[in-house]
């Protein structure tokens, strides 16, 4: 079997993604697809590099060397910080994935974290739901793990007082367990933001 080109696999792509989505008697090229269409064709990593252009004036940079200083890193603060926790675990992840240092389990952490506070979310959001009511156990885990990932870097690492998130992971968990799983600590108006030095 012969290697297909990249264009070639793009557009035969984009194609199927059209014919699947009930466009084909239409122009099947991409442009004529909306924003919402073309996502589930998308890349991750290429989603995520334009999530994280939408959210800086600057020019995303992956291949930023300064750790504290890179556009992925930032984002994953400004995520946080304005409770889109998922988003804050999906753009860490690719500079996680994509760094081979000493830095893995300090990414691992702070995703393991913001993993934490989208169950605490969605279970405050929908605390009767089948699936959401019962996230309570799995976020004291992912506080545990982080703890655990994070604690090594201690005090400081890339700007951030480890010291402090983790006594704030560690104050979390122990609220959950303190109510035998069955008090969400965290709400909007009381969310943790996180600063970087």
């Amino acid at each position: 079997m012969v290697a297909q080109p990249c264009w070639l696999r793009e557009f035969t792509r984009l194609r199927w993604a059209v014919l699947f989505l009930g466009k084909a008697d239409a122009c099947w090229f991409a442009h004529y697809l909306s924003r919402e269409q073309i996502k589930p064709f998308m890349n991750k990593g290429e989603r995520i590099s334009r999530l994280v252009g939408g959210l800086t004036a600057e020019d995303v940079d992956p291949n930023q060397t300064d750790i504290s200083k890179h556009p992925f890193y930032r984002a994953f603060f400004r995520c946080w910080n304005e409770q889109h926790y998922y988003e804050a675990h999906d753009v860490l992840e690719q500079l996680w994935l994509k760094t081979n240092s000493g830095d893995a389990d300090f990414f691992k952490g702070l995703i393991q974290a913001a993993g934490a506070f989208v169950h605490l979310q969605k279970r405050f959001e929908h605390p009767l739901h089948a699936k959401h009511s019962r996230r309570l156990p799995p976020a004291v885990r992912l506080f545990q793990l982080a703890e655990k990932n994070l604690s090594s870097f201690a005090p400081q690492h890339h700007g951030l007082d480890v010291v402090t998130l983790c006594q704030l992971l560690r104050g979390y968990a122990d609220q959950i367990v303190a109510s035998d799983y069955k008090t969400n600590p965290w709400s909007p108006e009381t969310a943790p933001k996180l600063e970087l030095m």
